[in-house]
């Protein structure tokens, strides 16, 4: 391995001392932590390669910044981590500005008012969370068919009882 291939913090694997982590980097060798201690290696001739996946990007089309934001908003949106306000958009016009209003039976308690805009930030992140539970689920390599099928039907049952919040959404396509 190259000595420019290393960055600091990357996970390497060398042939005798195992798994590291680089700490350091000079012209010709790294400083890298090993279970048993810091050692310092010329990574061309110890035979050191990466422990972590590696990627190689060329032929870029467009600004490097672009291609890491449009990379990021993908993966956050793939995690369901859209952050409150990209959410009010699938909000219907409506419902903007509204509240909750949960009014207890005892009357000596207060009543509870929420933003309609928090609250269905809140259901469309359940609804999110639920569908990343079923890809890990699908996934999951130890769990049988049967276990898979089994653990689906919580989450259909849960998508059923989530369709009381439909009459909050914009657009038919995002609800559950």
């Amino acid at each position: 391995m190259k000595i420019q291939s290393l960055h600091v913090g990357m996970s390497v694997r060398h042939p005798q001392y195992g798994l590291g982590t680089v700490k350091t980097i000079s012209e010709s060798t790294a400083d890298i932590l090993f279970t048993e201690g810091k050692r310092t290696v010329a990574p061309d001739a110890a035979g050191l390669e990466p422990a972590e996946a590696q990627v190689a990007v060329s032929g870029l089309n467009v600004p490097l910044k672009l291609f890491i934001e449009q990379t990021l908003e993908a993966a956050v949106r793939e995690l369901g981590l859209e952050q409150p306000d990209c959410v009010v958009e699938k909000l219907g016009l409506r419902w903007h500005g509204g509240k909750l209003v949960m009014h207890p039976d005892d009357p000596t308690l207060q009543t509870k008012e929420v933003p309609l805009e928090t609250f269905f930030h809140k259901v469309v992140m359940v609804r999110n969370n639920l569908r990343v539970l079923e890809q890990k689920i699908n996934a999951h390599e130890k769990l049988t068919d049967g276990e898979k099928v089994e653990m689906q039907q919580y989450i259909t049952r849960c998508y059923g009882s989530l369709t009381t919040f439909n009459i909050l959404f914009k657009e038919k396509e995002d609800q559950f």
